[in-house]
């Protein structure tokens, strides 16, 4: 049997369990699950652990691997699972030799292999062909973080921010794109941090221009999750200029209270946050934003929740992903007083209320326009402001041009307008 990965979290993870599957196969491995954790909230190691029992009841005869950033912070924990036959830290999970010794049945002294993530200081840059059953490709330019949000374990899972040096990035979207890919998106930890690690230190903006540059017959480039206070003058630059940098940028927002922001040690505040919104709209008035927003942080009150709320509206946010505040062991935050969970959760809900809303208000006033359509599967795909749109009879990896007829059950439908590009 083949070798299959199970992912959760972040688009990142979802790059790196393509890189996983080729460099275990590379080890001889077969016949195994690797399931790459994620540690952003204690709900997602309970989903982790979760998976791991189901996944060997289901399978017994199959090995199962365990790696990510759960595996990192709380290595012992997994490696104490009966279900578990390894636990790889976050470090080592894209080295073929990781996965050598159980690959070829060797004894290991101890089944939890982890390392200390905190002495990493290089990125590999991992070539891959395509990104399987996807139409769109996940290039990993960054890894690490070197903040200390009050919240957050990530940093202690990914270690420190380290980048992926231009050139690599650039070679490695060449070939994305001669294997037919139409849209690439630069995934990260902390992508705005990219560069000052490397020689010359160079900006995302700098990284952005070069690939729109030295790599012409990419259609899209598209950029994930950013945090706007280190957006730097290139990268303002490339979103004025170049119509194939796509015009949706999702924030590291968090909350739209001062208060509150300050307390996450967030380095933005609500003011700072919108004047960044203003500026990028102003130079591409089609941009749209989503943007991460943490419902009942310790401390927060109504009035600071309220500051959030009305943010998503102010700033005309369309993609929310709301998370109800959990303490998450062994960071400040746990230790701050507490919100009730009843009173998280409820923000939390009138949260995504608001932004099925906005998203709603924003897919509306796309009827009529014509767009260009990138499709993933079952005639579903997206257009530039990554609103889902039905263009059925049309294959995956396919950019159609369709003008937009009317918005049913979450969707936009078009009328595609002649043959893809």
């Amino acid at each position: 049997m083949s070798i299959e990965t199970l992912t959760f979290g972040c688009r990142l993870n979802a790059y790196e369990g393509e890189v996983m599957k080729a460099e275990a196969e590379k080890a001889g491995l077969d016949n195994t699950i690797i399931i790459n954790t994620c540690a952003v909230t204690s709900e997602a190691v309970r989903q982790a652990k979760q998976a791991i029992r189901k996944a060997k009841r289901d399978n017994p005869e199959r090995r199962i691997i365990v790696t990510g950033c759960a595996a990192q912070t709380e290595a012992r924990s997994f490696g104490d699972m009966a279900e578990v036959d390894l636990v790889i830290g976050n470090a080592d999970k894209l080295k073929a030799e990781s996965y050598a010794p159980i690959a070829f049945g060797l004894p290991l002294n101890d089944k939890v292999q982890v390392n200390d993530i905190m002495s990493v200081r290089e990125t590999a840059a991992h070539l891959i062909e395509g990104m399987d059953g996807r139409a769109r490709a996940f290039v990993q330019v960054q890894n690490g973080c070197d903040h200390r949000c009050t919240f957050c374990i990530i940093p202690f899972g990914r270690g420190p921010s380290r980048s992926v040096p231009m050139g690599l990035v650039v070679e490695q979207i060449k070939k994305l794109v001669g294997n037919g890919y139409r849209e690439v998106v630069l995934t990260g930890v902390d992508i705005t941090s990219y560069g000052p690690d490397l020689p010359g230190t160079p900006t995302l903006g700098k990284l952005t221009q070069q690939i729109l540059r030295h790599v012409p017959d990419l259609p899209r480039l598209r950029i994930s999750s950013i945090d706007s206070i280190e957006a730097d003058p290139a990268f303002y630059d490339a979103i004025a200029s170049d119509r194939r940098l796509m015009p949706h940028l999702h924030l590291s927002l968090q909350s739209g209270d001062d208060m509150i922001l300050k307390r996450m040690k967030r380095r933005h505040s609500r003011s700072e946050a919108l004047e960044v919104v203003a500026k990028l709209r102003s130079l591409r008035p089609d941009i749209v934003f989503g943007a991460d927003i943490i419902a009942g942080f310790p401390t927060e009150t109504d009035e600071m929740f309220e500051n959030s709320l009305s943010f998503v509206t102010e700033a005309e946010l369309t993609y929310l992903h709301v998370f109800p505040y959990s303490p998450r062991p062994g960071t400040p935050a746990a230790r701050m007083p507490q919100v009730d969970g009843r009173t998280a959760r409820a923000r939390a809900a009138q949260l995504r209320a608001v932004g099925e809303t906005q998203y709603e208000k924003l897919a509306l006033s796309r009827i009529g326009m014509i767009e260009n359509v990138l499709i993933e599967k079952d005639g579903i795909g997206r257009q530039e402001q990554f609103v889902t749109c039905s263009l059925p009879g049309h294959l995956p990896g396919e950019i159609v041009p369709a003008r937009i007829t009317h918005f049913a059950n979450g969707n936009l439908v078009g009328e595609a307008l002649r043959s893809a590009a």
